[in-house]
């Protein structure tokens, strides 16, 4: 019987709570250790796991490959909170890191994140969980600059890339380490397309910016219905146990914080 997500995120936390670092950090993995452990509700992993079960694969084979989805997710918050970039002082409650220990230190240890991301990534025998996990963080990298450069005409386009593509590599990366044939992942892969866009309309709608922004509060809660149901069909036609995902599914787009 596949895992609930509450049973799921206990295994990422346990696993990123046991996570040993590259000795060489030294006294920087402090500053590692710092954001991964400010909190946050590990979707992307979680969707990982689930994946990976939904597909047959045993979840903690997927470990490494959710948790560096993850570190990379926590490499991208902890460099955008520098002043060059959102200027953030605070992050899920906590002093950022550039302000809990200093904006060098900070720039050091989303680096560090980013490079153990690509440590465990590559622990898998196939190269194909690396370079899914390269487009992503590469996808998301141009939508930030979309983003700060002011390209905002196209915000579905710069979400696709900035939220997306971390999404769907969330899944990507699961298919990879369960094995699932090539000629079989479109399916898999359509669900993972809408999740970041859900995950990112239902964020503007609590934060008041963005889709909510730009058109409207009843606009955008309908783009997150229909955004929903899409994901949901996309799941139908998978010949597999989804009822996590769908669990998932429903939790994005219910979300209240």
């Amino acid at each position: 019987m596949n895992r609930s997500p509450a049973e799921l995120r206990t295994l990422v936390e346990g696993y990123l709570g046991e996570l040993a670092f590259t000795p060489e950090l030294g006294g920087l993995e402090e500053a590692l250790r710092y954001p991964i452990e400010s909190g946050g509700k590990r979707v992307r992993p979680v969707i990982s796991l689930a994946v990976a079960e939904a597909a047959g694969a045993v979840a903690e084979h997927c470990l490494p490959a959710a948790a560096s989805v993850e570190l990379v997710h926590t490499f991208s918050l902890v460099h955008d909170d520098l002043p060059a970039l959102d200027d953030d002082d605070e992050r899920r409650g906590r002093p950022s890191v550039h302000v809990a220990f200093d904006e060098g230190t900070a720039l050091l240890a989303g680096d560090a994140l980013l490079a153990e991301a690509f440590r465990l990534a590559l622990s898998y025998p196939t190269p194909m969980v690396g370079r899914e996990l390269a487009q992503a963080t590469l996808a998301m990298i141009g939508g930030q600059y979309r983003d700060i450069a002011g390209e905002t005409a196209d915000l579905a386009g710069l979400h696709r890339l900035k939220t997306g593509a971390l999404f769907s590599a969330s899944v990507g990366v699961a298919l990879w380490v369960a094995e699932v044939p090539e000629g079989e992942q479109p399916v898999w892969r359509a669900f993972g397309d809408e999740l970041g866009l859900l995950f990112q309309v239902v964020d503007d709608l609590l934060d008041g910016d963005g889709y909510a922004a730009a058109h409207g509060t009843d606009a955008a809660r309908r783009l997150a219905d229909e955004t929903a149901a899409r994901a949901q069909e996309r799941l139908d036609a998978i010949s597999a146990d989804t009822n996590v995902l769908a669990e998932i599914v429903a939790s994005l787009a219910a979300r209240t914080a």
